[in-house]
């Protein structure tokens, strides 16, 4: 299952509010979800949106990915979380390249073996 961590519209007309969630990504946009991982209210002044840091970064640990909005909204809220998930993707980049480093060593090395 792909998990996807989105805003699912909330409120009523010309009033909309939003929950930022966490759900599958076959499901509509208002239909059901795994998780509620915070809210937006853009009407409110100060204070319009409150997010759990901690599980918002357990999915994205999980491999769940970000809508273009939710990401936006997860850095202006909680940059801590963009700025941890990024350093953890570095370094199983940096982590992967060391391991091709390695294989290629073993290969030159039994090639000029024989």
């Amino acid at each position: 299952m792909a998990v996807k961590i989105r805003l699912r519209q909330q409120g009523r007309a010309n009033r909309q509010t939003y929950r930022l969630v966490a759900c599958d990504t076959h499901v509509k946009r208002d239909g059901i979800y795994l998780e509620n991982l915070g809210w937006y209210d853009p009407f409110l002044e100060e204070n319009n949106a409150k997010l759990n840091d901690e599980r918002v970064l357990h999915w994205l640990n999980l491999g769940a990915e970000m809508s273009e909005d939710a990401k936006k909204l997860i850095a202006r809220t909680a940059p801590s979380v963009i700025k941890q998930w990024n350093e953890k993707r570095e370094a199983k980049k940096v982590k992967l390249a060391a391991k091709r480093r390695e294989n290629r060593r073993k290969v030159a090395a039994k090639a000029s073996a024989k």
